[in-house]
């Protein structure tokens, strides 16, 4: 699918120069921010992720279903 954004000249200039150093393209460039902005706020990015995220919310449901509150003991020290 292709989606047209709008850079100012002085960022895509600094876009440009960053790819060449880092030997990627544009594309790589927005890949790699578009995946880091969806792990920011916790949107899995690909199914693999969503099913490690999902299988992870069970077990701690899970584990926290099971869980008694302890009791905390007044000793001196």
């Amino acid at each position: 699918m292709r989606k047209l954004i709008a850079f100012d000249e002085d960022t895509f200039d600094k876009l440009k120069q960053l790819g060449r150093d880092q030997m990627l393209s544009l594309q790589d460039l927005a890949d790699e921010a578009f995946m880091d902005l969806l792990e920011k706020h916790g949107v899995p990015a690909d199914l693999k992720d969503a099913l490690r995220k999902s299988a992870a919310d069970a077990g701690d449901s899970t584990a926290k279903a099971g869980r008694k509150p302890r009791k905390r003991s007044k000793t001196a020290a």
